[in-house]
């Protein structure tokens, strides 16, 4: 069975997008899905430091056209993408959590509720009172999910996904391997990973 790997942090807007089509194309390519969620300011931290830089001394066209094309793309996508007031977020207990969901099964609903809190209610998911209805939500214990994102076993699953995908040649969220080795970057490359499991299935 043909495998896609989705490294994901959901502080970053253009991953929103790609998490909205990752399900259903991995359905339409009969392709197991394998979530991994990280923390992508680690990443950036440790071989994206042009990041920063940008963001510091923005080329002011580029920085509408910016606004302009993520616009374009959560209208396709059928969601809202607005400017939090919190931006760049802390999105660590948030992004632990997401391997307590996926631990519970409940991962894709859970990341859901946390882009749409961040990008759509423009709410600070670095805050516990943030998290909490979300847990709930999502059908987690919220005693112990706040027990489980404070744990050792956590915080290493979370610090060895992103070392991992900085091992691999990964900058950045969302990056999404195809049967282990292909890799692509940006949601707009969803169309080449469906490409690729077309062109080489197992």
């Amino acid at each position: 069975m043909p495998t896609i790997e989705f490294f994901f942090d959901c502080s970053s807007p253009w991953t929103y997008l790609a998490f909205t089509g990752i399900e259903a194309l991995a359905t339409r390519a009969k392709a197991e899905l394998i979530w991994r969620p990280i923390l992508v300011g680690g990443v950036f931290n440790t071989v994206n430091g042009s990041v920063y830089e940008s963001r510091a001394n923005p080329v002011p066209a580029k920085q509408a056209y910016y606004a302009k094309d993520l616009q374009d793309w959560a209208r396709r996508a059928g969601v809202r993408i607005g400017q939090p007031p919190v931006f760049p977020v802390n999105s660590v207990k948030a992004m632990r959590g997401a391997y307590l969901a996926l631990d519970a099964g409940v991962l894709p609903h859970y990341a859901r509720l946390v882009f749409e809190a961040y990008w759509g209610n423009l709410a600070d998911i670095s805050r516990d009172e943030v998290l909490a209805p979300i847990v709930a939500e999502a059908g987690l214990n919220e005693q112990a999910f706040f027990a489980g994102i404070a744990s050792d076993s956590i915080k290493n699953r979370l610090r060895q996904a992103t070392e991992e995908l900085i091992f691999r040649g990964g900058f950045g969220s969302p990056t999404m391997f195809v049967n282990g080795t292909e890799m692509y970057f940006g949601n707009d490359r969803l169309v080449l990973v469906e490409d690729d499991l077309k062109q080489n299935p197992r």
